[in-house]
């Protein structure tokens, strides 16, 4: 299948490669800020490879960082900043409770569709999971889940907040790969929903085995009505997002900035902030960018050094050669983006996996498209696999619980959505059929 790799002059990469890798994962255990390793790692890359002249280091900076897509990186940031201080997110929920109480565990999955009402909002894992986790960890309690479970639960929901359109790491994997961000959205919803299912499922059968809820009550239809109407604001902005990025009104872009536009005036015409707390949000929503930011522009010329090296040619070689098995290729891309996503953001892992994993999901057959959707998928998981899924650090600060809890209950939540992975892996229609 692959013997046009095997007959190729064989690749190899030397000490002047491996070595400032080394050291950049040296740094990244020691805790140096991720922007500042990959910047660094460039550096001394370029000077000992001479494969790009380091006077180009300035200018791929800029290039990389002046984007339009990125600009809707920092609105959709502030657009779930405001839906917090507004009170709108209190609204999601009250939502996802009167549709979903009814059930055995229906805070548990009440819980976990509102993390999916705010991801198609924010856009972030991290925010979701800090947002939602606050409003509904201390009610999870009171309902009969331990703290760690109901952490985990919140963690797991959370990840939503990358798999579930408008997501910024699928406006950052189009703008790398050069692929629109509107139709990584359409292809996203459905892999983004059955992720957001496998995990209400999961807790359901938890919750019947363990027996932590049991608050069942009756669905009543003018109360579901009258909550809906209540939040009807609070609905509205991802009808408009969503709604105005797949009718081609709005790019995704311009659809976060009316999604700024609406919550800032739905929060001052209920007068739940004031125009003395619009500084306050700028900051908060610019001190977020300030960590993403930074990353993708040092992880761009890294990238582009790793492709003048033959990196990607390397690594689509050294797996063929392994096997050309596409199950056992596709299984090794999935543990490696798991690991990636564990110690790592989304961010530096797509700006630097996504060009070296492309070639070989070319190679064995895979749509592009299609790889988009298996990466972030993949990346989502990492980020409740224990015991570093960064998700589970976020939850463990908000709610007190520690880590390694949480972890031993965020297990069960990895294998549904691993499961999930695989079906997006083996069935590329699941991407694919609404486009």
């Amino acid at each position: 299948m692959y013997q046009h790799l095997m007959s190729t002059t064989e690749l190899t990469l030397g000490w002047s490669f491996y070595g400032p890798l080394i050291g950049m994962v040296i740094l990244i255990l020691l805790g140096v800020r991720i922007w500042a390793v990959i910047g660094l790692g460039s550096v001394i890359m370029l000077m000992t490879t001479e494969v790009l002249p380091p006077a180009l280091l300035g200018e791929a900076l800029f290039d990389g960082v002046d984007s339009f897509a990125l600009i809707a990186v920092p609105l959709f940031i502030l657009t779930g900043d405001v839906l917090v201080r507004t009170g709108l997110s209190n609204k999601l929920l009250d939502v996802a409770v009167a549709t979903m109480g009814w059930q055995r565990a229906g805070l548990g999955t009440s819980a976990v569709l509102g993390c999916g009402f705010f991801a198609c909002i924010s856009g972030s894992d991290a925010a979701d999971a800090a947002a939602i986790g606050r409003i509904t960890i201390d009610r999870l309690v009171k309902q009969g889940y331990p703290r760690a479970y109901a952490a985990a639960l919140i963690a797991a929901g959370a990840c939503t907040g990358i798999l579930i359109p408008p997501s910024i790491s699928y406006i950052i994997i189009g703008m790398i790969l050069g692929i629109s961000a509107s139709t990584l959205f359409l292809a996203a919803a459905v892999p983004g929903v059955l992720i957001l299912l496998s995990v209400m499922a999961t807790n359901f059968l938890v919750n019947r085995v363990k027996g932590y809820e049991d608050s069942r009550s009756k669905f009543n239809v003018h109360s579901w009505l009258r909550t809906v109407y209540d939040a009807r604001f609070a609905l509205a902005i991802p009808f408009v997002i969503l709604g105005g990025i797949y009718s081609g009104l709005f790019t995704p872009t311009e659809s976060a900035s009316v999604a700024v536009m609406i919550t800032l005036i739905v929060g001052f015409a209920q007068k739940t902030i004031r125009l003395s707390d619009v500084p306050n949000m700028l900051e908060t929503s610019a001190k977020v960018s300030g960590v993403i930011v930074p990353i993708i522009a040092m992880s761009l010329p890294f990238a582009q050094t790793l492709a003048s090296l033959d990196v990607p040619q390397f690594f689509v070689h050294s797996m063929t050669s392994l096997t050309d098995n596409r199950f056992l290729i596709m299984l090794s891309m999935v543990v490696i983006l798991m690991i990636a996503g564990c110690v790592m953001e989304t961010t530096p892992n797509i700006v630097i996996l996504a060009p070296i994993l492309l070639p070989l999901a070319q190679e064995i057959g895979m749509n592009d498209i299609h790889f988009c959707i298996f990466m972030i998928t993949s990346l989502g998981i990492g980020f409740i696999t224990p015991p570093l899924g960064l998700n589970l650090f976020v939850v463990s600060g908000v709610s007190g619980a520690p880590v390694l809890s949480i972890s031993r209950h965020a297990v069960y939540f990895v294998l549904c959505m691993l499961l999930v992975v695989m079906l997006i892996m083996l069935i590329p229609a699941i991407s694919l059929w609404l486009l």
